[in-house]
């Protein structure tokens, strides 16, 4: 057995579906913030804590998941799964990340009250107040790794500059791509090519089986849409997740034009589960759980629920597990080495720019917040308290500025 065939049988059974479902759990209770937090998050407890990847493995698979349609970080907490524990660890990622806001989400859309009153709106601001910290957090510790020179810190900084000026998810693509293009030029590519250190267990077959499903699904789910209200909801769910690059508040608009513009969804709805969705942890994406339980006509409530979250998500997994195996291949070779570089650079950049705008200005918007973003920060880094526990100060902390009114 080679020492790279060796190295993936070690990785494929380096832990269990229970393990990783564990893991999943607490940060889908506790990663508030949306998808750029939830790379801070998974970064803290996956990459420094229990070390499931290396800082370099970890960049690499954000630089794709960036690069793909689809929910970024569930699809970074996917593959974290698969890489720990194949394909039912992949299963048990997603599960235990996505459950805890779904659920919340589909218990509000039968009659929950949302959060209200000053001390209400508080803890909602207190949880985007902590995303400031996460992020921040994630920037600082990515970027003392992956930038260590002048030619990655300015790769970083003309991602930044890409990002401000083109906005958007067409941005954050080119920034990858004028990355890797500098990489190609600045950096000198090493003299011996490393060795693959990121083993998934896909073949290159069961990669390209993926990428056929994801098309044929993309193409054929319109042509069946009018044979049931069933398919339907599928085939509006899974283009939305199939055409939005950079996932999290990019799909808000695709969401409302295949379920509102239809008539499936009141705007009030619409607007009122947005609202909800910013104050439970977990990805954005299980919004679409909140969409399908009110949607009419039926299928609607824990089945529409489940048609709509199922078919939001798939998409961007079959293109990540396609593209998986193609990607360890290329990223093995010196150039490319060179060319990741320069994309890991420009994702520290890209969530240089995340960090400003919009985490930071949408949360920061008095001097009291900017305090508590700086308390949270604070105790990540000086007292490396663990992110759930600085999650639950800064929520106190947002309750208690809305009782004073500060």
């Amino acid at each position: 057995m080679s020492q790279a065939e060796s190295d993936e049988a070690a990785n494929a059974s380096a832990g269990s579906a229970g393990e990783v479902f564990l893991a999943f759990l607490k940060l889908g209770l506790t990663s508030f913030g949306g998808p750029i937090a939830h790379l801070g998050y998974f970064r803290d407890e996956l990459v420094l804590r229990r070390k499931w990847i290396d800082e370099a493995g970890y960049a690499d698979l954000v630089a794709l998941c960036q690069f793909l349609p689809g929910p970024a970080s569930s699809q970074v907490g996917f593959a974290m799964g698969l890489l720990r524990g194949g394909a039912l660890g992949a299963a048990a990622a997603w599960t235990a990340f996505t459950l805890p806001s779904a659920i919340a989400l589909v218990v509000f859309a039968f009659g929950a009250g949302a959060l209200s009153g000053p001390v209400g709106t508080g803890i909602i601001a207190g949880l985007k107040i902590v995303a400031v910290a996460i992020v921040a957090q994630a920037v600082w510790g990515m970027a003392r790794a992956l930038c260590p020179d002048r030619e990655r810190a300015t790769i970083a900084l003309g991602a930044v500059l890409v990002v401000i000026f083109a906005g958007g998810a067409l941005g954050q693509i080119g920034a990858i791509l004028l990355g890797a293009f500098a990489g190609l030029v600045l950096i000198d590519p090493p003299e011996k090519p490393l060795e693959d250190v990121v083993h998934f267990p896909v073949s290159k077959t069961a990669g390209a089986i993926c990428l056929a499903a994801f098309a044929a699904l993309l193409a054929g789910l319109p042509l069946l849409a009018a044979s049931g209200q069933a398919v339907a909801v599928f085939d509006a769910f899974y283009r939305a997740g199939a055409l939005v690059f950079g996932g999290g508040h990019v799909v808000l608009p695709l969401l409302d034009a295949t379920t509102v513009q239809p008539g499936w969804v009141g705007a009030d709805q619409f607007l009122t589960g947005y609202g909800a969705a910013q104050a439970v942890p977990g990805p954005l994406f299980t919004f679409a759980a909140y969409l399908g339980a009110v949607l009419e006509p039926a299928p609607n409530g824990v089945a529409g629920a489940l048609i709509a979250l199922v078919a939001i998500f798939l998409p961007g997994f079959l293109l990540l597990v396609g593209m998986l195996p193609f990607w360890n291949a290329l990223r093995t070779r010196p150039q490319a080495r060179a060319l990741m570089a320069g994309t890991n650079a420009a994702v520290v950049g890209i969530l240089g720019a995340a960090l400003y705008t919009p985490v930071f200005t949408s949360a920061v918007t008095a001097p009291a917040d900017f305090a508590l973003a700086l308390t949270c920060f604070v105790l990540l880094t000086a007292w490396k308290s663990p992110p759930w526990v600085v999650v639950i100060v800064a929520a106190l902390g947002g309750a208690a500025m809305g009782w004073f009114g500060i």
